[in-house]
């Protein structure tokens, strides 16, 4: 295998897993040592993912997750797996010496109440909560640097809140009235074999679910009330779009009085203009999620409408990339003192 960082991989199976593996086969300077699944224990790599066949990656075998090995083994460690599980592994990691990046929702939340009151799951690793870095790079870059343990951001979470982030700064919206309406690719359901995934529930469709209950909600005012300084409510409510990858997020906000659609574009353009990967897109254009796919970029729309009053902002992303694996490989870059942006130079893919 190729030199670099020995960094590894817990839970290789589900779409998370196999955009981590598919970027770090390209990643010169992080070596995937061991990646990890009960499952599928004792197959090689290429075996699982047939598009691994002929990369060094692929002929990696699989092997069940083993906490002592892996701390043996590695300096770093992704956690691709779900809740509850991430902060059992997590923690025993931590406790070893080993750096973590967990793409679950165990460490996103710092009140241990309000995540068992959404995730329904006791917290057993409250004393690594305020420990945890939470992985937006654009808002906490130097924290992360000097973490060991990063919480990596929902992929809905990511679009509202780098979608929000300038507005609220800035205090150009009332913060009483934001509505966040997003919709996402079927990635974002998960890899599990469920009816409700399967292709002809969802191709040639459209739907709302958990509206109101959304999960990633509390994450989403968590990380917003530290950037308006005050406690946020927000109305976020959720859509399963018929396409594989891609989250676009539209924000309807209520502009404070005297504030112009000049002032809006000022903002956004001097909060992000040094920012790589997020992209203010030029006025009288929205984003697409097409324009984002398979790569780290961010896309906000601005439009303000002054019929009603509102500001309303426009985000894609996607949601397996820059919504979770792609963002958890430029946090492990940061921790490990490499560029943020090593081995995630990636062009979308077009058409």
């Amino acid at each position: 295998m190729s030199t670099g960082i020995p960094v590894g991989l817990v839970g290789v199976t589900g779409y998370t897993g196999m955009e981590l593996a598919r970027i770090l086969s390209g990643h010169d300077a992080m070596n995937l040592v061991r990646v990890t699944s009960r499952a599928e224990a004792g197959k090689k790599l290429s075996e699982i993912y047939p598009f691994m066949t002929g990369l060094e990656l692929g002929e990696l075998a699989i092997t069940a997750p083993d906490v002592d090995d892996l701390a043996k083994s590695c300096k770093l460690v992704f956690l691709a797996v779900p809740h509850k599980t991430a902060m059992d592994i997590g923690g025993k990691l931590y406790d070893k010496g080993v750096k973590v990046v967990d793409l679950s929702a165990d460490f996103r939340i710092r009140d241990r109440a309000t995540y068992e009151e959404w995730y329904k799951v006791d917290h057993t690793r409250e004393d690594l909560l305020p420990k945890a870095v939470y992985g937006l790079p654009e808002f906490y870059r130097d924290q992360i640097k000097t973490a060991s343990l990063v919480a990596n951001p929902g992929c809905y979470p990511t679009s509202s809140i780098i979608g929000l982030t300038p507005a609220l700064s800035q205090k150009l919206i009332d913060t009483t009235d934001i509505v966040i309406d997003s919709k996402s690719g079927a990635t974002g359901a998960g890899r599990k074999a469920v009816v409700g995934s399967l292709f002809c529930e969802v191709s040639d469709s459209f739907k709302a679910y958990g509206l109101g209950k959304h999960r990633h909600t509390p994450e989403i005012e968590q990380e917003l009330s530290v950037v308006a300084d005050e406690n946020i409510t927000v109305s976020f409510n959720t859509h399963l779009l018929p396409i594989n990858r891609g989250i676009l997020s539209t924000i309807y906000t209520k502009l404070r009085a005297n504030v112009t659609a000049e002032d809006v574009r000022t903002v956004y353009e001097k909060a992000y203009g040094s920012e790589k990967w997020i992209r203010v897109l030029p006025e009288g254009m929205l984003p697409e999620t097409r324009w984002v796919r398979g790569t780290m970029f961010c896309d906000v729309g601005l439009v303000v409408d002054p019929r009603t009053g509102r500001l309303i902002i426009v985000t894609a992303i996607d949601n397996v990339c820059r919504g979770a694996s792609g963002q958890a490989v430029a946090n492990a870059n940061l921790m490990m003192g490499l560029a943020e942006g090593h081995g995630l130079n990636l062009a979308p893919l077009m058409p």
